[in-house]
């Protein structure tokens, strides 16, 4: 018995598994391919590389940013002159026009010693000491708006180049942060935007449009501090650029509301478009895999890149109407494996 127990039953346990896995195996490849051959409802899979086809289309390029109101900085005004605070012509809260007067300052003026008359009998008792002599400067406004903040109070002494005001210009814009993306399908801007505030007064026309690094900013790096994702694409991460736009007067915003920017930079009607999948490049120029009956991995193939709206870009020279590439640029080791593809390195619209 005990025999059968520590010999037989273990025995007959692995020959049972080994029936049993020799059958799921059967039932997982031979039978399901065999079922697959004969019936036709049964899908099969495709292990080729997706394939796309160069046709014609209208291209528009439009980017659509997620920004934010904001008011425009107010500009300092400083002293042009030292001496005492006269009389305060404005006070926080009016308007002002360039030029318009401020405050004024009592400036001394030093007598010249070769001016002063000598008195011709040094016996005689002292002439009165003669009033000091001043001048009268005006501190003027160096732009147009509404003075914010006034910091100077009369027979207060101020010194040239100090701080005395803020005119805030009492405009507001619609900003939003640009990618690298961004940026090169914005070499070009133009100079309006339409810009949306949700349950603000609908879209409207933004205009003196501007893209640059506003001042102040440092680098990216110093931005996030150092740190870099490294699986971020590097083509959405915020560069420190942005955009801007003038909000037109009259329109009933306000600073601190959310925005969304859409800017149109360009169209093109009716011209050769792939997939921006398909491509290796981003501006001006890049590669396709052109597919032949020779060559089904593809021919690397240079093109001349044009507009893009982000899931198609305009082939300008390069390609023909109808010519069969691949939908996704291939992978480094992909291209390895054909001695005829060459710089595998370089990322682009598809990679």
């Amino acid at each position: 018995m005990g025999t059968v127990r520590t010999i037989v039953f273990p025995v007959l346990r692995l020959l049972l598994l080994s029936v049993i896995a020799v059958c799921l195996v059967y039932l997982a490849f031979f039978r399901g391919a065999a079922d697959a051959a004969s019936d036709p409802a049964v899908p099969s899979v495709n292990l080729a590389a997706p394939e796309a086809t160069v046709t014609r289309a209208d291209v528009v390029n439009t980017v659509t940013l997620s920004g934010s109101i904001t008011e425009d900085a107010a500009t300092t005004v400083k002293s042009t002159a030292a001496g005492t605070v006269g009389k305060l012509r404005v006070a926080v809260g009016d308007p002002v026009a360039e030029g318009d007067p401020l405050f004024t300052v009592v400036v001394p003026v030093e007598e010249d010693p070769a001016a002063v008359p000598v008195a011709p009998d040094p016996a005689a008792p002292p002439a009165p000491a003669p009033k000091p002599k001043t001048k009268t400067v005006t501190v003027k406004a160096t732009v147009p708006g509404v003075v914010e903040t006034l910091d100077v109070l009369p027979q207060q002494n101020v010194e040239v180049g100090g701080e005395v005001a803020t005119i805030s210009p009492g405009t507001l814009r619609a900003s939003a942060a640009l990618t690298q993306a961004d940026q090169f399908r914005l070499l070009e801007p133009p100079t309006f935007a339409e810009v949306t505030v949700p349950g603000g007064p609908g879209s409207f026309a933004c205009t003196d449009l501007r893209t640059g690094r506003p001042e102040g900013t440092g680098s990216q790096d110093s931005m996030t501090g150092g740190y870099s994702d490294p699986y971020a694409d590097p083509s959405a991460s915020p560069t420190g650029a942005s955009l801007t736009c003038l909000v037109p007067e009259g329109v009933q915003v306000f600073a601190g509301a959310t925005a969304t920017i859409e800017v149109t930079a360009g169209e093109a009607r009716g011209v050769l478009v792939a997939p921006v999948t398909a491509v290796k490049g981003t501006v001006g120029t890049g590669s396709v895999w052109v597919l032949h009956d020779t060559a089904p991995e593809g021919v690397e193939t240079p093109v001349t890149l044009g507009l893009t709206d982000g899931e198609n870009v305009e082939i300008r020279s390069g390609l023909e109407e109808g010519a069969r590439i691949l939908q996704f640029v291939p992978t480094s080791d992909e291209i390895l494996q054909d001695p005829s593809m060459m710089d595998p390195g370089m990322m682009g619209y598809g990679g």
